[in-house]
């Protein structure tokens, strides 16, 4: 199971040995391939898959692996492939919808080294880093931090400051984000066709290390923060030069219960006016923990309607993880 990737990075786009002052094979040997199956009925199946490959970093010596959520959520089996093609079942310790981390419990030891954190807050714009997958130097790229800047997704999620890094490595999810000290600073969430604001570079997007320091204890006592959660409505949404508009909406969820549909334009959050997408989610959160009620307006064909949306929390509507 969970088979070595047959991709390649580019010798010439490989961190060389001679331009780090750490030790590059053995910071590298702590990245795992990881391959997580979903079954076919869970909630996040259609969206994300059942076979989910990614990446993820050996973070403690009792077996904790982190990684990005989206490739563990739901999982029920998880499996991890070490540099040198030993292969290590696991099962999700953790997931956090708001910073979007993931943790993983390997069953046995994995005999790699442990990568310590670092702090994205060191990190600043132009600086080199490595972006590290499973399989060592030939999936290690030499990249450039090329913006620090807050990013919204569509599935309602924000990050206040999130790193974007150019060239573009080819298997961002769970991928590490060394810094010149051989630490993990960040860890791949997406491939992005805009890295730099206002410019066409692709890249990849990297959560920042330092919001697990602030929940790490939490997810692995009770498998997430310990802080309420926050209400979901189960759209995606998107920002137009001039409105914020429905482009999906979650098969059951809040939000599809309460008619919203594809097309409309959120007008207003609880009486105040949508001015982009980061601020949107913010009003909604800002009006109270899950299950509180979202008022908003709407314009739908030209007709403006107002609707309220009951709002749950994420979780309750995901398999949760099976605790060892």
């Amino acid at each position: 199971m969970a088979e070595q990737q047959d991709w390649e990075i580019p010798d010439d786009a490989r961190p060389r040995v001679d331009d780090v002052t750490f030790d590059l094979e053995r910071t590298l040997a702590s990245v795992v391939n990881m391959r997580a199956l979903v079954p076919d009925d869970a909630f996040t199946a259609p969206i994300l898959g059942t076979d989910r490959l990614g990446n993820g970093i050996l973070i403690r010596e009792n077996g904790i692996v982190l990684t990005i959520g989206y490739l563990v959520t739901e999982a029920e089996q998880v499996w991890m492939t070490t540099t040198d093609g030993r292969v290590v079942p696991g099962s999700v310790l953790a997931y956090d919808h708001e910073t979007g981390f993931g943790l993983v419990q390997a069953h046995r030891p994995l005999g790699i080294p442990v990568m310590p954190l670092g702090s994205a807050q060191d990190i600043r714009i132009n600086d080199p880093v490595i972006i590290g997958g499973g399989g060592g130097r030939r999936h290690a790229l030499s990249a450039r931090v090329v913006s620090k800047r807050e990013f919204a997704g569509s599935w309602e999620y924000v990050l206040d400051q999130a790193l974007f890094t150019a060239p573009a490595h080819p298997s961002w999810g769970g991928a590490g984000l060394i810094d010149r000290q051989g630490r993990v600073a960040g860890v791949g969430s997406l491939f992005v066709q805009q890295a730099r604001e206002q410019v066409e570079l692709a890249g990849n997007m990297f959560v920042p290390i330092d919001l697990l320091r602030l929940i790490f204890d939490d997810l692995v006592r009770l498998g997430r923060p310990a802080t309420p959660p926050r209400p979901w409505l189960g759209v995606y949404l998107a920002q137009s030069e001039r409105s914020i508009v429905v482009v999906g909406l979650a098969n059951g969820g809040p939000a599809q219960k309460a008619d919203m549909r594809p097309g409309d334009q959120v007008i207003e959050v609880a009486g105040e006016r949508t001015v982009d997408l980061a601020a949107t989610f913010r009003r909604i959160w800002s009006l109270g923990d899950a299950g509180v009620e979202i008022p908003l307006t709407l314009r739908r064909n030209g007709r403006v309607l107002q609707l309220v949306v009951a709002s749950v929390d994420r979780n309750s509507i995901l398999r949760r993880p099976r605790r060892h």
